[in-house]
């Protein structure tokens, strides 16, 4: 019963950071294309054959342009958390020089009582992520940001890797390379993950994660 009751908590892990391929959703977003080719005028001047305007240039502005994000990414926690604690009380009683009780001294009566606690933590977490990867703005709001999305897949020999990215630029922030530095993207989402023989050594098995749940140490 324990083994089922075990197995079935297996089952509801929440699915493991490496997948087996990348998650849909990513993919590169396309520029709108016009409902009816238009006509040619006989102008010499055309603003949809790659027009690039004096003031803006040549930056990404429009659905479909791509840019590339400069991911800067270093995070470091630390916590440090201690408590002290100590008590001592004590109390005498002085016993009657006549009667009944004379027999007792002065030390039988005497009490005393002490408790002291002692528990310090420390915690220290590092983190640092750098890297480029082009994006493609998947859509344009009317508040000068635009939503932003892409990926960059890696085959290799013993598996594969992916970097995916997902977030919120303002169009001011794009400098005239189309360069937007991770610090600037709002709502930023970052996975780099992978599959193969190398990440599959990395995790842990169902076996061990089974001893894991079952063994109270």
């Amino acid at each position: 019963m324990r083994a089922a009751v075990s197995l079935l908590a297996i089952a509801l892990l929440p699915a493991p950071a490496l997948a087996k391929k990348p998650p849909l959703g990513f993919a590169a977003s396309l520029p709108v294309v016009p409902a009816a080719p238009q006509q040619p005028t006989g102008s010499i001047f055309n603003a949809s054959a790659g027009y690039a305007s004096l003031v803006s240039g040549a930056r990404a502005h429009g659905v479909g342009d791509p840019l590339t994000i400069l991911i800067s990414e270093s995070t470091t926690s630390s916590k440090t958390a201690g408590s002290k604690t100590q008590r001592a009380g004590s109390g005498s009683i002085v016993p009657p020089t006549t009667g009944p009780l004379s027999f007792l001294k002065q030390s039988d009566l005497n009490a005393s009582a002490q408790s002291s606690f002692n528990g310090q933590g420390n915690a220290v977490q590092t983190n640092a992520f750098s890297g480029t990867i082009a994006v493609t703005i998947a859509e344009v709001r009317p508040n000068g940001t635009a939503l932003v999305r892409g990926e960059k897949v890696m085959l290799l020999s013993q598996g594969q890797e992916w970097i995916q990215f997902t977030g919120i630029v303002r169009l001011a922030d794009i400098d005239v390379d189309n360069n937007v530095p991770s610090s600037k993207v709002a709502d930023a989402k970052v996975e780099y993950a992978g599959n193969g023989a190398i990440q599959r050594a990395g995790r842990e098995g169902w076996l061990s994660k089974l001893f894991n749940i079952v063994s109270p140490f």
